[in-house]
């Protein structure tokens, strides 16, 4: 029998039927809010834990502690109870409701503040003292090692290595540095394709990083190519991802399928994957499908 643990990754392919304008070129939503956590952030999560746990990183009576938008945060909130290790979660307090009670549920203890920097930023103060350790998702190479170990060839696999594009958000960038190592190996020719918001869009999810905050694990030399976002057009596709697909995803899913939309638009032929981080469920308390 199958642990929680063991249901991280191998989430489906769900192909775009009826919001591909081009007929020459197949998009598929990969559906991470498959994952036990609901969520991509399932598999960073677990190897962040999992190799620091290996590595003797997380001595005994030590707390984690990680600044998250979300998503990061419910997927270490349950594997550090499963693991029985304390943990702190920093998150804005423009955060849903349904994100906070999710982390509580899992047994975490859950701080608010003011915008993701401060959270940041808490988190690194906090990390100086000797009962805590901050995982730090936006260095920590065993972010992006999980995207490369398991989306990357999943990816490659489910599509009978025909791949041609793939399109993911910049958040801490774990997703799309993995990932992109792993199938520029397979196939340099695979284009990779970053989403960011335009100036003063507000995407959870999608970042667009002052320079001091950029993640460290970013390299960009492995996205090829950026599409610029607005907060307008992700939440219209994500909407439309609903109600013409049935694909209940998040608002970062929303970005990313408007960027394969319109690269699909450019193409002669390909095949187009990008990431459906999460699932809708976690933003009912917020306008996002008023």
């Amino acid at each position: 029998m199958a642990s929680i643990l063991d249901l991280i990754g191998n989430t489906p392919l769900a192909e775009i039927q009826h919001l591909n304008p081009n007929p020459k070129v197949k998009i598929y939503a990969k559906l991470e809010g498959n994952n036990p956590g609901g969520s991509v952030k399932d598999r960073p999560a677990y190897n962040m834990i999992k190799s620091a746990i290996e590595r003797g990183d997380i001595k005994p009576g030590m707390k984690l502690i990680e600044a998250t938008s979300g998503n990061t945060g419910i997927a270490l909130a349950m594997i550090a109870g499963l693991y029985g290790i304390e943990i702190e979660l920093i998150m804005p307090s423009n955060s849903t409701k349904e994100r906070v009670t999710t982390m509580e549920a899992y047994g975490a203890k859950v701080i608010l503040l003011e915008g993701i920097e401060a959270c940041r930023d808490y988190a690194d103060e906090m990390s100086q003292k000797e009962d805590y350790l901050q995982l730090n998702q936006f260095a920590n190479p065993d972010n992006f090692l999980a995207h490369y170990k398991t989306t990357g060839p999943e990816i490659w696999r489910d599509t009978d290595q025909k791949i041609t594009h793939f399109v993911a958000s910049m958040g801490t960038t774990g997703t799309i540095m993995g990932t992109s190592m792993f199938l520029k190996e397979q196939n340099p020719d695979i284009q990779i394709v970053g989403c960011q918001p335009t100036e003063g869009s507000s995407i959870p999810g999608i970042r667009r990083w002052p320079t001091e905050y950029l993640p460290k694990i970013f390299d960009p030399k492995r996205v090829d190519r950026v599409f610029d976002i607005s907060q307008e057009e992700s939440t219209k596709y994500v909407r439309l991802l609903a109600k013409k697909e049935a694909i209940f995803g998040g608002m970062s899913s929303g970005g990313q399928a408007a960027a394969a939309i319109k690269l699909a638009q450019e193409l002669e032929s390909g095949v187009i994957v990008f990431i459906c981080c999460d699932r809708g469920d976690r933003y009912l308390s917020s306008d996002l499908f008023g």
